[in-house]
């Protein structure tokens, strides 16, 4: 895919004053432009559906709909957008959450405007924005996988299987129960023998997991 010049981008955060702040240091550089904010998620997923959007930058944390729950379905609805998601909180678990739902970086807030001109100009040409922590992260996830680690695929049911991968791309427990239809009592059931079968204690930890042994794309 051409990058198109300059580059039209949504910017969606619930606090004015961020929304400001990136429109200044973006509009800063001639290849990129601010197109349309949005203040949360709900908008955000309307106003980046507009095929005049290129890149979408998301805030982990807004109201109506989180970054990573917008971002899942713009990557649905609208495959070729280019995403980032931007948050004040460095956690692997957001992290790993962010790659599964398709995102092409993650980007500090802290460190926003010495990393967001660069994170964008990367996410258009098609390559990953990792900050430091986050390369560690990486490097201690493939460290444990290359050890061998829990395989997962074999310690789980077929249908746990399917729940994992569902888990991991961030839909709740009522939406894998609609899904699968079955009852929210048994998905919770399931849940928990999940995390009990593979010593795990959050999602980000099953993302990781669900995205090494191929169950989910990164």
């Amino acid at each position: 895919m051409s990058i198109p010049s300059p580059v039209n981008i949504l910017v969606a955060d619930d606090h004015a004053l961020v929304r400001k702040g990136l429109r200044v240091v973006l509009e800063a550089e001639p290849d990129l432009h601010v197109l349309v904010e949005a203040a949360d998620g709900a908008e955000a997923v309307q106003r980046g559906l507009s095929k005049d959007v290129h890149l979408a930058i998301l805030d982990v944390a807004m109201p109506r709909m989180t970054g990573l729950q917008a971002a899942r379905e713009l990557s649905r609805r609208r495959p070729e957008l280019r995403i980032l998601l931007l948050s004040m909180y460095d956690k692997e678990q957001y992290f790993f959450e962010a790659i599964a739902v398709g995102a092409s970086g993650y980007v500090l807030k802290r460190a926003a405007d010495q990393d967001i001109v660069e994170a964008c100009r990367a996410a258009m040409r098609g390559k990953p924005f990792l900050y430091p922590t986050a390369l560690t992260a990486l490097a201690r996830s493939y460290v444990e996988r290359a050890k061998g680690g829990k395989h997962l695929t074999s310690a789980l049911t077929p249908r746990e299987r399917e729940i994992v991968k569902l888990i991991a791309e961030g839909h709740t427990s009522m939406e894998i129960a609609e899904l699968l239809v079955i009852s929210p009592k048994t998905v919770a059931r399931h849940r928990a023998n999940i995390f009990e079968k593979l010593g795990l204690t959050h999602r980000g930890e099953l993302t990781r997991y669900a995205i090494r042994q191929g169950l989910i794309e990164a």
